[in-house]
């Protein structure tokens, strides 16, 4: 496995991505990996490396642009995270040209990419997917958030869709995960949701202790998520 940073734009904007990429020439398929509210981190990179050791090339991507992180995974990173959120079409565009730099590596299929995000990277997943592109085959909504973007007419989805949701997330509540079950099959989307039954938001960060903040990894929803996610992009990108 061969990790190493490159550099892609959107616009006059650089962004940084980290990119590991298994043994042997290629081209293979790969899986994007959008992060969570602090920025491109140690998680998002680890995840990348995993999906290198399974045969994929794993891209962490990056958001909120080179040199845009947060201090730590428990400080508030709302200055980082709300700009994004609050433009959904802005952040459709950072994402497309994401999935446009994977599609244009030299070591990638293009025809075999999919994505997967935690946190504020699952509502990225589900941008990616609303967008109605054909060139990316299957999204992963990792204890993400759900809100609809309301950018105009939802285009019909294309990328099959796996939502891996903690039940007791109160960042995503069961009215929430009814409005994103009716929202993917009114687009015609093929989903799946799995929900993991006293589990909270973060339930895949090691370093997630805040149960009064309704966040608290959770290892056996964490392996549980793992296969899910590897059996899914077995799947999409076969």
């Amino acid at each position: 496995m061969t990790g190493f940073y490159a550099d892609y734009v959107d616009g006059d904007d650089v962004c940084e991505a980290y990119v590991a990429l298994p043994a042997g020439d290629g081209p293979h398929s790969c899986v994007l990996v959008a992060h969570q509210w602090s920025g491109q981190s140690d998680h998002e990179r680890a995840t990348a490396d995993k999906l290198a050791a399974l045969g994929y090339a794993g891209i962490a991507i990056d958001v909120y642009g080179k040199g845009n992180r947060g201090a730590s995974d428990s400080s508030d990173h709302s200055a980082l995270m709300m700009p994004w959120a609050a433009n959904r079409a802005a952040l459709r565009q950072r994402l497309m040209a994401a999935v446009a730099f994977a599609a244009g590596h030299a070591a990638i299929d293009a025809s075999r990419i999919a994505i997967m995000g935690y946190c504020f990277g699952g509502l990225c997943a589900l941008d990616v997917a609303r967008s109605g592109t054909t060139d990316v085959k299957g999204a992963v909504s990792v204890h993400g958030v759900f809100g609809a973007p309301d950018i105009g007419p939802q285009a019909n989805i294309m990328s099959k869709v796996l939502i891996l949701h903690g039940w007791a997330d109160p960042m995503a509540k069961p009215a929430d995960v009814d409005m994103i079950a009716n929202e993917l099959t009114a687009a015609k989307a093929d989903w799946q949701l799995h929900a993991y039954g006293h589990v909270m938001h973060a339930f895949t960060a090691i370093e997630a202790n805040m149960p009064e903040r309704g966040m608290k990894y959770d290892a056996n929803a964490d392996r549980r998520s793992w296969a899910a996610t590897t059996a899914f992009m077995a799947e999409v990108l076969a």
